[in-house]
């Protein structure tokens, strides 16, 4: 079976160093806000290139924390994209914000900005930028917005660890970034983590606040805060895995050049790297019809493939009908019909994305044979 990601293969592929850093924490007795996230902040900022890092439980917690310590909340707008995970916008409402969504863009399927003026009211306070697939949204465009309005820019960086755009980590690019390291991120923990970064040191001491019921002395709150601490196990992991991230991306890039180079001319839509950035392929996504019959037809061939995202967020259940977006989101729902996360990840070999590349094209083979892509 090939999977479409395997954090166990990460695992395997670190560890003995992994097995020893647990065995390290085990035997100090310190499990919670202990030296290994201390370090693991201090190694995070410096890789990211900013000057605070903060580890908090997850990802979703990242982005309500970052919005709590940029002081959004209740009645006040932050503008983001419907492509996105659930949790871009499940945070926004965590915060107690109102969350406004605009389209994805056509050619490399993040936020448009194009769209930020047309949703833009008096109670707009920041715009929250993902990062989708491995690669920086247009943050130049993004970035000019937001500082022309003195609105604030939140990174979500869930998707893209170790990216740059022009040559910065993404991160170190707005107000303050946010990373889930959930496992089968680019820097996965085995378990639920997120990190916050940000260059601004006033931001940073309030996520830190945040995290832990709003102590600055213990058992006092000097506001209302919660329970997001990152633990030493998880930390101990991630310092482990940062260890090797570049040279991990680099292997995911070395897989999407191979898919790229052998699904040329097949008829699929192939990812576009976006000039100015350093994608990380966190996923290798294509775009394709007939997406049902292909799945079923990789499925069979003992190959798993991914959607992401199905659904997007402004036709979710929970969402559809009560959330405010753009005029138009043609690009958002004509990609959830199409779009199709084929297997990647650092340990996946070049034999076994031969195995995938010989699937699809038999399958593209057997529908042309049958004039179903006529």
């Amino acid at each position: 079976m090939i999977l479409c990601a395997n954090p166990s293969a990460q695992f395997h592929s670190h560890k003995a160093e992994i097995e020893q850093a647990i065995r390290q924490v085990l035997d100090s007795g310190r499990y919670v806000l202990g030296p290994e996230l201390e370090a693991l902040e201090y190694e995070f900022a410096e890789y990211i290139e900013t000057s605070h890092a903060i580890g908090v439980a997850n990802g979703t917690d990242a982005l309500e924390l970052a919005l709590r310590a940029l002081d959004i909340g209740l009645g006040d707008e932050v503008i983001t994209v419907s492509h996105t995970a659930v949790a871009t916008v499940a945070a926004i409402e965590a915060a107690g914000a109102v969350p406004v969504l605009v389209d994805a863009e056509p050619h490399y399927w993040t936020l448009d900005a194009e769209q930020l003026s047309g949703v833009l009211t008096e109670r707009t306070r920041a715009v929250v930028a993902v990062h989708l697939y491995g690669q920086a949204a247009d943050m130049d465009a993004i970035t000019e917005f937001c500082r022309d309005r003195k609105l604030a820019l939140v990174e979500d960086v869930s998707q893209a660890h170790g990216a740059r755009w022009k040559g910065k980590r993404l991160g170190s690019l707005g107000d303050i970034g946010c990373f889930s390291c959930y496992p089968t991120k680019n820097l996965g923990a085995i378990g639920d983590a997120g990190l916050v970064v940000t260059g601004n040191v006033k931001l940073a001491a309030r996520v830190r606040m945040l995290r832990e019921y709003g102590w600055r002395e213990r058992y006092v709150s000097e506001f209302a805060g919660r329970n997001s601490r990152l633990d030493e196990l998880q930390a101990a992991i991630l310092r482990v895995k940062l260890r090797h991230l570049d040279e991990d991306n680099a292997k995911r890039r070395a897989n999407a050049s191979h898919y790229t180079e052998s699904l040329a001319g097949q008829g699929f839509q192939l990812p576009s790297v976006r000039p100015g950035a350093e994608h990380v392929f966190h996923l290798y996504v294509i775009k394709l019809r007939n997406r049902v019959g292909i799945m079923e037809h990789l499925k069979q061939l003992g190959i798993q493939a991914g959607i992401h995202y199905p659904v997007p967020v402004h036709l979710q259940p929970a969402y559809k009908g009560r959330i405010r977006t753009a005029l138009t989101m043609r690009c958002t729902e004509s990609l959830v019909d199409e779009v199709l996360s084929l297997p990647l990840y650092p340990e996946l070999g070049p034999e076994q994305i031969d195995e995938v590349v010989r699937a699809l094209k038999s399958f593209t083979c057997q529908t042309l044979d049958s004039g179903l892509l006529e």
